[in-house]
């Protein structure tokens, strides 16, 4: 253990450091690669977790998808998307206010969430959203 340590020291000393390293994305890169290592082994069973992957229960698995997945009918589909537009009609310009203050909160950094709780009255997630690419851009992951 100490070994594989020193020997992560040393991949971080060869990147100018933490900040060298920092800069160059090395540590979230790792953390993300080790990451799908275990949930990779965790899926496949190599790494048994008792209630997980193994010794499950009468009631299943969380992580072992169901043999059918249960789709939403048309008619549902259509009523989901009328009623988020009728919500959006009903509190445009609430909506509108609240979007600009939540853009505001995240340009001057300030803590976002109750002028987010507050915006969830009045905007649908797609309205928040594209809100906060406006102003934030997207989140691309380096691979």
């Amino acid at each position: 253990m100490e070994e594989a340590v020193l020997t992560e020291f040393d991949r971080i000393t060869e990147r100018g450091g933490v900040l060298g390293a920092m800069e160059t994305m090395y540590q979230r890169s790792r953390i993300q690669e080790e990451s799908l290592y275990y949930e990779t082994l965790k899926h496949t069973g190599e790494y048994p977790i008792i209630g997980v992957n193994t010794f499950l229960s009468s009631k299943g698995s969380p992580t072992i998808l169901p043999k059918e997945v249960i789709r939403a009918t048309e008619e549902e589909k259509e009523a989901q998307i009328r009623t988020v537009e009728n919500v959006q009609q009903a509190y445009a310009e609430e909506a509108k206010a609240a979007l600009r203050k939540l853009q505001e909160a995240a340009i001057k950094n300030e803590n976002m969430f109750a002028v987010l709780m507050e915006a969830t009255k009045y905007c649908s997630l797609g309205q928040l959203t594209a809100a906060m690419f406006e102003v934030g851009g997207q989140y691309r992951r380096n691979m």
